[in-house]
């Protein structure tokens, strides 16, 4: 006969909400000040003020936990998912300019963008990991409601909408990430207005007031 007391069995102690924030929130941070090779779980842990082992109950691999933090905070820019009909897109884009400037133009974001580029080569799980999570999805609803502004004639039938989404993300880079400058989320929002209309999303309307004001001519003039 044994006094041993049985052991409790369960599910453990709940996750705690506020220590995953904290070690996201870290982990994006040492990745847009070191990088993703200068980042490291022990780091992660300091910087949240929690042990390393809580990191590890939670991700792992550190790939994993990049990836989760990096999904996290592309989730904050705004989406063109809700629009209810083809016909409203104009009018919806218009209307989320200013969010995507002020999200665009963030100084993080864009240093987050730059690491997340040169990721490929040695780091392709992380990569396909960002590419499988967070782009795909995106732009399987973007290829979906041009789709449909295809079929009611906002768009060209013809036009190659793969193409058309690879010029505008490649546009987007290019003005965000290799041009000098830090624009302003009102200079972003312009562009975008631009790009856009180029694309065949906006009407060919006269440049808005703030396009006069700041001098840059639309793809109509």
């Amino acid at each position: 006969m044994t006094t041993e007391t049985p052991r409790r069995r369960g599910p453990g102690r709940p996750r705690d909400p506020h220590a995953d924030a904290a070690i996201l929130s870290a982990t994006v941070d040492l990745l847009v000040e070191r990088g993703i090779d200068q980042t490291s779980i022990e780091g992660i842990a300091k910087r949240a003020g929690v042990a390393k082992v809580t990191v590890y109950k939670r991700w792992k691999t550190k790939d994993d936990l990049l990836a989760e933090a990096i999904e996290k905070v592309r989730d904050d820019l705004p989406s063109v998912a809700s629009a209810r009909t083809t016909g409203e897109l104009p009018a919806l884009l218009e209307a989320l300019l200013p969010e995507w400037g002020e999200a665009l133009a963030d100084p993080r974001y864009r240093a987050l963008a730059a690491r997340l580029l040169g990721a490929g080569p040695s780091h392709p799980a992380l990569l396909a990991a960002y590419w499988n999570h967070h782009v795909l999805p995106r732009r399987e609803r973007s290829h979906a409601l041009l789709r449909r502004a295809q079929d009611e004639g906002v768009l060209s039938p013809t036009a190659d909408l793969d193409v058309l989404l690879d010029m505008m993300t490649g546009a987007i880079i290019h003005h965000l990430l290799l041009e000098p400058g830090e624009p302003s989320p009102d200079d972003i929002s312009r562009y975008l207005r631009r790009l856009f209309r180029q694309a065949g999303l906006t009407p060919p309307t006269e440049q808005s007031p703030t396009e006069k004001d700041s001098g840059q001519r639309g793809p109509n003039d």
